[in-house]
C-alpha cells in the first residue's frame, strides 16, 4: 500500500525569528538542566538565542485481557500527553 502524501502551503512564511535574520553563527551548543535541556546558538556579533526544552510524557491507557496467555484489547482511552 502506498503511503498517502501530505501536501504543504506554498506560502512564503515570517521567520519564527526575524531578529536573528542574516546573523552568522559562531556556535551552538546543547546542556542539560534541571528541567530537561537547554540549546543555546551564539551569533558573531555575540547574541545568543537559546531555546528551553522539557521533557514531555504520552500515555496510551489500554485495558487489555491475558486470560489465554494471549493479548486480547477490551478497551482504550484518550490519549494524554503533558
Amino acid at each position: 500500500m502506498a503511503e498517502s502524501k501530505r501536501t504543504r502551503s506554498r506560502k512564503r512564511r515570517k521567520p519564527a525569528f526575524p531578529e536573528v535574520k542574516g546573523k552568522i553563527v559562531e556556535g551552538v551548543e546543547l546542556m542539560p538542566t534541571e528541567n530537561g535541556y537547554s540549546i543555546g546558538i551564539m551569533f558573531k556579533d555575540r547574541t545568543f538565542l537559546s531555546f528551553d526544552v522539557e521533557p514531555y510524557i504520552t500515555v496510551f491507557p489500554e485495558l487489555s485481557d491475558w486470560k489465554s496467555k494471549n493479548y486480547k484489547p477490551l478497551k482504550s482511552w484518550p490519549v494524554v500527553k503533558s
